[in-house]
């Protein structure tokens, strides 16, 4: 793990930049020296890690006492898309602009980006927990698919917060019941481009005996606040 960048923010925390191979991130810590917990946090479908939301997350969690890290997936935010990429996200782009019919048009995007996602967030997790000031336990925050694959496959995932937007492969619906580590999962009651019921399918799903589901009335982006400090204290009782 290289680090190419670092500041030290308003509120104490530490913003550095790193690359692992080809792997692109951010870590965020917290003004603390000890040992502390982690949490993985990442962006519906790939946005980058750079998306200001996330960054807000990011450094609200640090600041309450975790170390947080983002990354690039493979062919979003910084890193190259290949030609199929390219054409996956273009048919996408069409189909939902003509109001047809997409599920089999995200299968094709998501389900690749979410193979290719979780083995580069194992390979940083390894490397991140051989750091002196990540202790852990560890905690995912963010795109449900791939966190439904993560928590099923990464045996140190402790917790998860999942946000109920973002298209869930088949795949990961079937996963959802394998899930057995402690999950809140957010849904937007109105957003508009994820249909409500299949969030409430899918938290039904989940194996876990310990879920819970917050709703709130409005679109995909009009997640409250408030939700970030509840998602804090669910964090606060399963990783410290």
């Amino acid at each position: 793990m290289h680090f190419a960048s670092e500041q030290r923010l308003d509120d104490g925390v530490l913003e550095r930049t790193f690359t692992l191979g080809e792997i692109p991130g951010t870590l965020w810590t917290p003004p603390s020296a000890t040992p502390v917990p982690l949490v993985l946090m990442a962006h519906n479908n790939g946005l980058p890690k750079s998306q200001p939301r996330l960054v807000a997350r990011a450094r609200y969690t640090a600041a309450a006492g975790y170390a947080v890290a983002s990354i690039d997936a493979a062919g979003c935010g910084d890193r190259p898309r290949t030609a199929a990429d390219t054409q996956a996200r273009a048919a996408l782009r069409r189909a939902v602009a003509a109001g047809e019919p997409a599920d089999e048009v995200f299968e094709a995007v998501v389900g690749p980006l979410v193979e290719r996602a979780v083995p580069d967030w194992r390979t940083t997790l390894d490397a991140l927990l051989g750091l002196p000031e990540i202790g852990g336990p560890v905690g995912y925050s963010g795109w449900t698919a791939v966190g439904i694959h993560l928590a099923v496959t990464e045996p140190r995932i402790a917790a998860a917060g999942l946000f109920a937007g973002g298209y869930v492969p088949r795949a990961q619906r079937a996963e959802a019941r394998q899930v057995t580590v402690p999950l809140l999962l957010l849904l937007q009651w109105d957003d508009e481009g994820n249909p409500r019921q299949r969030a409430l399918d899918l938290f039904d799903a989940f194996g876990t005996r310990e879920k819970t589901l917050h709703a709130n009335l409005g679109g995909h982006t009009g997640t409250p606040w408030f939700e970030l400090e509840d998602g804090t204290r669910f964090f606060d009782r399963h990783l410290k």
